[in-house]
């Protein structure tokens, strides 16, 4: 039966970090399914569409996107919301209650600054879509009991398969990209940083690719200028979208080793180009990424391990084959689009029955 939705989302235009990807996959998931789809985005200027269906885009107006949201409760008997940002506009109308699912995707919901206003949607919720195991324990430990909550994993917006090729010249390179926040420096830049001029000493062209912007920049590239290794560390700054494939042939290994990752959609795209993957054994990492298969996730808190995992795979071009292969494999099976929606469209669409 085909049911009929309003998206209120953050963003649905390309490359805006996860939570955007995350709203286009359940957006296209629904319309591929059939259902019909309002959609009000907060931080897209207009004009906008998305799948030939037009987007109300309110350019960051939050009054304007609450207004929308109440507009669109007289028409759509169902909301669903990409974070839980946008889902505090849901309208709660004197007689007219609108059921409605949320996506949670990691630190919002359990860090040390979850915001009460952001609880408070997620426990209302009548379906709580959630990215990982990882991230419902955390979140539950956070907020409390979740019986409303289902454990959906990610994917890429593809199916199709990388055309990647590994250039037999290039030197051995490790590859990390994301955001590298002043406030929230988890994600691994600094430990790649400091291990790198032990990495060099036993594979002396070895090379690390920092791709990303943000307000932590700057002290990043301090830090790089005290390394010994520094002329084998390449700051890549902001990565423009219709640029990011060419970094994945640069690279040789995607490297991530982050404390605080709610799923990492960024490990599964390595994973789609055949790289062997680096994460932790501190978050979500270790749910997508199986050690010692397709790659490895280190113990940042025991000395030398993310030292002896990243030479253990630049040494060695086999080892980087097989891992990278057994992660193209992996990817295959769980994380292409096509997966994605045999997961989430049960679940949406038996919110929709209930």
């Amino acid at each position: 039966m085909t049911r009929d939705f309003c998206l209120g989302a953050t963003t649905l235009s390309g490359g805006n970090g996860g939570i955007g990807r995350v709203a286009r996959m359940s957006a296209q998931a629904l319309f591929d399914a059939g259902h019909t789809l309002d959609m009000i985005t907060l931080l897209d200027k207009g004009p906008l569409d998305f799948a030939g269906q037009r987007v109300i885009a309110t350019d960051n107006n939050k009054i304007a996107f609450a207004l929308r949201c109440h507009l669109a409760a007289l028409r759509q008997p169902l909301f669903l919301y990409d974070s839980a940002g946008p889902a505090r506009a849901h309208p709660f109308l004197p007689g007219l209650k609108r059921p409605y699912a949320i996506w949670i995707h990691g630190i919002e919901v359990w860090g040390p600054n979850l915001r009460a206003d952001y609880a408070k949607v997620v426990k209302g919720a009548d379906l709580v879509l959630v990215n990982s195991h990882f991230t419902l324990e955390h979140a539950q430990k956070a907020m409390g009991s979740l019986p409303q909550a289902k454990v959906c994993w990610l994917a890429t917006e593809q199916d199709a398969e990388s055309t990647r090729q590994i250039d037999p010249e290039a030197p051995p390179s490790v590859l990390i990209l994301g955001r590298i926040d002043e406030a929230e420096s988890y994600k691994g830049h600094q430990e790649l940083v400091a291990a790198w001029a032990d990495v060099v000493a036993a594979v002396p062209n070895a090379r690390l690719l920092i791709g990303g912007g943000g307000s932590g920049l700057d002290g990043l590239r301090a830090q790089i200028a005290a390394s010994p290794a520094a002329a084998n560390i390449d700051v890549l700054g902001f990565i423009p979208e219709g640029e990011i494939e060419n970094l994945w042939h640069r690279a040789s290994v995607f490297a991530m080793p982050s404390r605080g990752e709610g799923f990492g959609l960024v490990y599964i795209e390595a994973m789609r180009h055949g790289l062997p993957v680096i994460a932790s054994r501190h978050d979500a990492g270790q749910e997508v990424n199986v050690d010692g298969q397709t790659g490895f996730n280190v113990d940042l808190d025991a000395p030398g391990n993310l030292t002896a995992r990243l030479i253990d795979l630049l040494a060695n071009p086999a080892l980087r084959q097989s891992m990278g292969e057994a992660g193209r494999q992996r990817w295959r099976q769980n994380f292409r689009f096509s997966a994605f929606k045999q997961r989430f469209l049960p679940l949406i669409e038996r919110f929709a029955a209930n």
